[in-house]
């Protein structure tokens, strides 16, 4: 198991070396979900006098958006690079060796996972100094993160099956864009319940994206919502148990092939 850990450890330094030498990637990555916050934050900044708006400013309503997106970008990248090693044929020489090829899918989701961390954490520090304030204290910091990192595993495990599926990044920088579409069509901008579109409202609710981003929000606007924790990290972890149930799957079809 510590032979295992320490495989799993080396090629989490390896995916996270390959992204931090893309620094057009990463600064994309860090920057943009800052960029679409200001935008979205300056456009819809009235909502906030709506009746039943949550939060006393949009923007501390619309600061969940940098943690969604920055996990979205840092499990892109990972997925990538998976694709990547499939590509060049790296998955089928580690898969001949003692430590298998699991453990490079785990490093490159824990390298997801790392990276988005590191983003959090920064969202966070410009959270406040924009004078966001986050209702839940300095605990609810850490359970922010935690479920940051959650969003950025459960995105990242998608991006795996896809990339263990197809061996194809460019498959793979397909997907992302459908994620794009998932995140607009749930509760990111405006709450659910202020939602005039019946159809709009109802793929809302049924995207368990929306829940993960609430929970965050909750931490923020609310403060200690168990509710609204719950279903964040219950929708989360069910879309990493299936995530990881199709990428296993097809982990294995592909070693078949070696």
């Amino acid at each position: 198991m510590s032979l295992w850990l320490a495989n799993v450890a080396q090629l989490t330094r390896r995916s996270l070396t390959r992204m931090l030498h893309q620094p057009g990637s990463l600064f994309f990555g860090l920057c943009f979900p800052l960029v679409f916050l200001a935008v979205i934050a300056n456009g819809l900044s009235p909502a906030d006098r709506l009746p039943g708006f949550p939060g006393d400013t949009y923007l501390d309503f619309a600061i969940a958006i940098p943690f969604v997106h920055g996990a979205l970008f840092s499990s892109s990248s990972a997925a990538t690079e998976l694709a990547r090693d499939i590509e060049t044929g790296f998955l089928n020489r580690l898969a001949l060796t003692p430590a298998s090829g699991a453990p490079l899918v785990l490093g490159h989701l824990t390298a997801a996972v790392v990276l988005g961390v590191a983003q959090a954490c920064l969202y966070f520090v410009v959270a406040l100094a924009v004078g966001v304030h986050f209702h839940a204290g300095p605990g609810g910091v850490l359970v922010l993160i935690a479920l940051a990192s959650l969003v950025c595993l459960s995105f990242g495990a998608l991006g795996t099956a896809v990339a263990l599926r197809t061996g194809s990044s460019e498959a793979v920088l397909g997907l992302f864009p459908l994620f794009f579409v998932a995140l607009f069509l749930s509760s990111l901008n405006l709450p659910r319940n202020l939602i005039e579109a019946d159809w709009f409202r109802w793929i809302a609710t049924l995207n368990p994206v929306s829940y993960e981003i609430e929970g965050i929000r909750s931490l923020v606007v609310v403060g200690w919502d168990a509710q609204a924790l719950a279903l964040g990290f219950a929708s989360g972890l069910a879309l990493v148990a299936a995530a990881l149930a199709l990428a296993r799957a097809a982990f294995r079809e592909r070693l078949a092939r070696t």
